[in-house]
């Protein structure tokens, strides 16, 4: 590249949300004390770089000047390429020491500045700034806005020192080559480092301590390689030179686009900083300027596929939580719709013990009133009286614990106490449809499960609803539901049949999806909820059996290894 950075005329507007993410400030002109210190950098840079002068243009192996004016012209807007203008013009004169005149001088500074930030806006336009990752296309974009820049600034620059010299145009060709590479590697390196700088600037004030130490460690490898490399007293080795890509990569895959940007300035000054000092010709310092050419396009591509994966799995565990999330809550929905669905036979139910309690107390009161009652049965119906008041509380207890869960909570579970649990839910529901409930009533020699018991009782609830649905909708009147419990080494099985219109063949393999129902008002989700919940749990659920005249679901929890007489 010509060793004088770019300025651009656009002044369209950046897309809002890049100009939102970056705060840009398209359209004002340029803080002063914010200018006078980009200009400094910029000359410190220039003044550290500067190798060469080759018919009549500054040559380096790469220019960092440039990729940090490229970087704030995207960043802050297009009218800092008057900052750019009068940081080349001032390099001209200060560091590179031209014989330049001035008219020329200004031309050569114009010409850099407007191909320069003319490409930096488009850039700006095309660069996803809203997003916190830097993807492989915007690095492609970055590399491929630097060459167009540096070949239409070499190019014009190119000719006009043709006409006006009349330098050879073998040499002016070479020389315009030696630019255009050393403009790339300057604007690919130092570009993205700057807008990951400025993305993460917050970061940048508390590093951590491991961090810096592992980039210790980077400085001395590549200081290391730099010096096998580049000693003066051997012929120049392409093959040592990759000793150079080990470093590099290894930081570019732990840190992704940020670490290969950081490993890449370090190799590059240090590089810089030995040509400084040994003093290469330009033909060997062309042939490692190539070499840089290759290992930053590598890094850089490896770096941004790293920071794609890892931006994949950041997304992939934010959606598998917001995942979690809407299934918690479709979990809470499915109760609350199953508790509107119990209401009316739940009312019945607690209705009952009260209606009994109440006549007990009035029986007490007759008999405590009456000189000669019967004091003993007085207290028979005060203990019947409590026994129902307790039934009726411990139904509510039961559907206020049912409804308050939603977060599962682990624990060793008595499978036949969880069933027995949510049958007193749906018992009520089964028998005002003349439904009988069959299970298991003695103690059973199961294993403990390992699960959420509110959950497990959901996956019993609505089983047995859909088996009551089944029933009602096949018109019987010797509607049966079953329950019966099964065991291994690993697990237990709990199957729940009845004697409904049974599952269509065609619909067995996707009954478990979400929206998928056999019922006019249905919403499919009943089931689909009790396969998260059991696959949740590490079991597994089915259909085992079904025909016209029945379905029977089996499901299954882990076990614990140990074996528990169930509840009566």
């Amino acid at each position: 590249m010509t060793d004088l950075p770019s300025f651009k005329n656009s002044v369209r507007p950046a897309p809002a949300v890049a100009t939102q993410a970056v705060g840009t400030l398209e359209g004002r002109w340029p803080a002063p004390l914010f200018s006078l210190g980009l200009a400094a950098l910029y000359l410190g840079l220039e003044w550290l770089s500067f190798l060469h002068e080759h018919g009549g243009l500054p040559v380096t192996p790469w220019n960092p000047g440039l990729g940090l004016m490229f970087a704030v012209i995207i960043l802050k807007g297009t009218t800092y390429g008057v900052v750019f203008f009068a940081s080349v013009l001032l390099s001209a004169v200060l560091v590179l020491g031209s014989a330049l005149g001035w008219a020329s001088l200004i031309v050569v500074a114009a010409t850099t500045a407007i191909a320069y930030t003319g490409v930096a806006g488009v850039v700006r336009d095309l660069l996803r700034l809203s997003t916190p990752h830097f993807h492989t296309r915007d690095m492609g974009v970055v590399i491929v806005g630097g060459l167009a820049g540096a070949v239409i600034a070499s190019t014009i620059l190119g000719f006009g020192n043709l006409m006006i010299r009349q330098v050879n145009w073998i040499d002016a060709l070479r020389t315009a080559g030696l630019s255009v590479l050393g403009d790339v590697i300057g604007i690919a390196v130092v570009t993205p480092l700057v807008l990951r700088a400025y993305r993460h600037r917050e970061k940048l004030k508390s590093v951590p301590p491991e961090v810096l130490f592992e980039f210790s460690g980077y400085l001395g490898v590549i200081l290391i390689a730099l010096g096998i490399i580049m000693r003066p007293d051997q012929p120049f080795g392409q093959g040592l030179f990759y000793l150079l890509f080990l470093p590099v990569v290894v930081a570019a895959v732990r840190h992704g686009i940020d670490g290969a940007c950081a490993a890449l300035t370090i190799a590059q000054l240090g590089l810089v900083g030995i040509l400084h000092l040994y003093g290469f010709d330009l033909a060997r310092f062309t042939e490692y300027q190539l070499l840089m050419l290759v290992m930053t396009v590598t890094v850089l591509l490896v770096g941004a596929v790293v920071s794609e994966r890892d931006a994949a799995d950041e997304a992939a565990r934010d959606a598998a939580r917001r995942l979690q999330v809407m299934q918690n809550e479709a979990a809470r929905t499915a109760r609350l719709n199953l508790v509107s669905g119990m209401a009316a036979a739940l009312a019945h139910e607690i209705n009952q013990p009260m209606t009994a309690a109440r006549a007990h107390a009035r029986s007490v009161s007759r008999l405590l009133e009456s000189e000669n009652g019967d004091k003993a049965r007085a207290v028979r119906n005060v203990q019947s009286m409590i026994e129902q008041i307790d039934h009726a509380a411990a139904v509510v207890r039961r559907m206020r614990e049912f409804l308050r869960r939603g977060e599962p909570d682990t624990e060793v579970v008595d499978a036949q106490e969880a069933v027995a649990d949510a049958l007193a839910l749906v018992q009520p529901l089964a028998s005002s449809e003349g439904i009988t409930i069959i299970a298991p009533r003695g103690p059973i020699s199961l294993p403990h499960v390992i699960g959420d018991p509110v959950q497990i009782q959901q996956v019993i609830i609505n089983l047995v609803r859909n088996g009551i649905d089944a029933i009602r909708e096949s018109g019987r009147t010797d509607g049966r539901i079953a329950i019966e419990f099964g065991f291994d080494d690993t697990s237990v099985e709990i199957a729940i049949s009845d004697n409904g219109i049974g599952i269509a063949p065609d619909r067995v393999d996707t009954i478990f999806e979400p929206l998928s129902t056999t019922k006019i008002d249905g919403l499919g989700l009943g089931l689909s909820i009790c396969k998260m919940i059991v696959q949740a749990h590490g079991g597994r659920i089915r259909v085992s059996e079904t025909s016209s005249q029945g379905t029977e679901v089996r499901f299954s929890l882990p076990s614990t290894s140990r074996k528990v007489s169930g509840r009566t």
